[in-house]
């Protein structure tokens, strides 16, 4: 922190406006740390000078402090365990229906419903970027710019297949369907990150009218951007704004984002070659199962945390599941 005010002293600091805005957000976010492990000590204090005070009328209260002060260590010895690169950083969420039919992308606005409920909870800022509505109910896919602290660390765990279990209500027969789909999870890339660099002549750029379920046009005028990186052939549609500049700076957005994913799967991948240890990913591998059918349950299968409150894990309830794999993956 001394380093980093010592460079914000100085008379040409604002010189480089990108550097500098970079430097005064990690000096922001070390302030915070700072004063929040302050205040911290401050009611460990306070509250050992009401111990030392020997008034049995205020064990009650001493008591319910205490077990704040427990679970608040409890908190924060798990975030100090979120010390990757972008762990702290804000996150973008995707989910992609798969398999299943009708019942898969309403499989999908349920994931939806469920991230946004936990992101609300948590006081993290929502916004969605895209968003292609089903053919007769829930959706195709959608990216959702998800804002707060530590949001990408914690969501990290939701990367990968997620599988559905019930009685279908969109089969006449009412039968048992299994539905898989996709969650995504990438750091959002700051724009003056070094890391990664678009040059414009790479990119191409595609407008046109942005579209509702059954292909229905929801705008009279080509607000939709779709952007495709030629060198790597990624592409990235986004729809949701009325203003074709918004929807190309989120596309933008979108884009580092999932180039950023590249080239660090492309590293892992050397890396686990190199060990022996790599095996291709395939589609079906879910990582949880949501059961509602024959019982009900919920299991995550790498950590093997579960509950049968599945209700409540589709209302948000997600933190048991998400520090069961973190704990883990330390």
């Amino acid at each position: 922190m001394v380093e980093l005010e010592r460079q914000i002293a100085q008379p040409d600091f604002w010189n480089d406006s990108g550097l500098a805005q970079q430097t005064m957000k990690a000096a922001s976010k070390i302030r915070e740390e700072v004063e929040s492990w302050r205040a911290f000590q401050r009611r460990i204090h306070d509250l050992t000078e009401l111990a030392d005070s020997g008034d049995d009328t205020l064990r009650a209260d001493l008591e319910q402090e205490i077990s704040g002060l427990e679970a608040d260590l409890d908190r924060r010895s798990f975030t100090a365990m979120l010390s990757g690169r972008y762990d702290d950083d804000d996150a973008l969420l995707a989910i992609h229906a798969g398999a299943g039919g009708t019942d898969s992308q309403d499989w999908a606005a349920m994931l939806e419903r469920m991230y946004i409920r936990w992101a609300e909870a948590r006081g993290f800022k929502t916004e969605v970027l895209d968003r292609t509505a089903g053919e007769e109910a829930g959706l195709k896919s959608v990216t959702i710019a998800i804002d707060g602290r530590y949001a990408y660390g914690y969501l990290r765990s939701e990367k990968g297949v997620h599988r559905l279990v019930r009685l279908s209500p969109f089969d006449s027969a009412h039968r048992r369907h299994t539905s898989f789909a996709l969650v995504e999870i990438l750091p959002q890339v700051a724009m003056d990150d070094a890391e990664i660099e678009i040059n414009p002549n790479d990119l191409k750029m595609d407008v046109f009218r942005s579209s509702g379920a059954g292909g229905q046009n929801v705008q009279k005028n080509a607000t939709a951007v779709r952007l495709t990186h030629i060198p790597t052939g990624i592409v990235v549609t986004c729809q949701n704004e009325r203003s074709q500049l918004q929807n190309r700076e989120n596309a933008l957005r979108v884009l580092r984002a999932r180039l950023l994913e590249l080239k660090h799967a492309e590293k892992d991948q050397e890396i686990a070659v190199l060990k022996g240890e790599y095996t291709k990913a395939e589609w079906g591998s879910q990582i949880r199962s949501y059961v509602q059918h024959p019982y009900q349950m919920v299991k995550d299968h790498r950590t093997e945390h579960e509950t049968g409150n599945i209700q409540s894990v589709l209302d948000g309830e997600l933190d048991g599941f998400m520090e069961a794999y973190l704990r883990q993956s330390v």
